[in-house]
């Protein structure tokens, strides 16, 4: 019931943008416009906390499902995914609300595209808060999927999740509810690299009982949703990489010149692994992005539902400044 109560506090509807129908959540009908970006695997909902609190301290919160997600539209080919495509989608946003600025906040590739709408549309942002995934400068020499195969190997999760339909086929042996405990509730220290043979959707464990931030009602929302759309439209983000990459040439050395916060979780598997955390605590970052605040939180990858008050008040905080 709490839950249910909690739903009807927000305004959803379908807009069409860049070419297609885009479901958003909202919450605030005035002040400064805020939009807020999930990853993988999540939806909208991941934002349920800092939409009620930035709505409540007089924001308008607006939270998509990206293209593939949700109640979004899917197209089918991978080709239709490039960041290019999603920064196009936000733009048709703004537009659509009749905002010239907004702020941007996002989480795994939504972070991915809140920096890539910096980067090419300045213009139409006020500032960028990006969480658990850094700006990373485009490497001239080699596609992304040939670099993880050499870092990671054939095991790697984005490795995997490159060919049609092996990852889908893996994913729809387990029920909806176990895919999202899963990934939400990573507990390993390393990166995810399933042994040779193996899916990574098998390597990774079911977790016996639930951490406070999360409940099974929550999940089930999650389940409820990639049962309806599937898997198919989120991978496609992934199989785009190396297409990102070739049309992201004109970009090469290219700097990120708005106000940026960077939120990392301690105990994200990504800030320990590939010289993530050595990248974040040195100086090309800052190069690159030259107008950065950079936060460390005590927490893992879904740090906007793990953390949920931290998280808000960090993004409050940057807002103000700004507002």
């Amino acid at each position: 019931m709490e839950m249910m109560m909690m739903m009807m506090n927000f305004n959803h509807h379908r807009i069409k943008t860049n070419g297609i129908w885009m479901h958003v959540a909202e919450q605030g009908t005035s002040g400064p416009l805020v939009l807020l970006l999930h990853g993988f695997p999540e939806l909208w909902f991941s934002w349920r906390h800092q939409m009620t609190y930035l709505a409540g301290r007089g924001y308008h919160v607006v939270a998509p499902d990206l293209r593939g997600y949700g109640d979004t539209d899917s197209p089918l080919s991978p080709s239709s995914y490039t960041i290019f495509h999603v920064v196009a989608d936000l733009i048709g946003l703004l537009d659509h609300f009749g905002e010239q600025q907004a702020f941007v906040v996002g989480n795994d590739w939504g972070a991915v595209a809140a920096w890539h709408l910096a980067l090419f549309r300045p213009d139409r942002v006020k500032g960028i808060i990006c969480l658990s995934v850094p700006y990373v400068p485009r490497y001239p020499n080699i596609r992304p999927s040939e670099s993880f195969n050499q870092a990671f190997g054939s095991g790697f999760y984005i490795s995997q999740f490159q060919e049609a339909g092996r990852a889908e086929k893996a994913f729809a042996r387990y029920d909806y509810v176990t895919v999202m405990k899963k990934f939400f509730l990573i507990n390993k220290p390393d990166q995810l690299i399933a042994p040779p043979g193996m899916e990574i959707i098998d390597y990774l464990e079911t977790p016996s009982f639930l951490p406070p931030w999360i409940t099974e009602e929550e999940l089930q929302i999650y389940a409820d949703k990639f049962l309806e759309s599937g898997f198919t439209g989120p991978f496609n983000h992934y199989r785009a990489m190396d297409l990102n990459w070739e049309l992201l040439a004109p970009w090469q050395g290219s700097k990120i010149t708005v106000p940026a916060k960077l939120i990392v979780g301690d105990k994200d598997i990504g800030f320990h692994s590939g010289g993530t955390k050595e990248y974040i605590e040195g100086n090309v970052i800052k190069n690159l992005v030259p107008n950065i605040e950079i936060v460390l939180l005590d927490g893992h990858h879904f740090i906007q539902q793990e953390k949920p008050q931290e998280v808000s008040d960090e993004i409050l905080s940057f807002l103000r400044k700004l507002t």
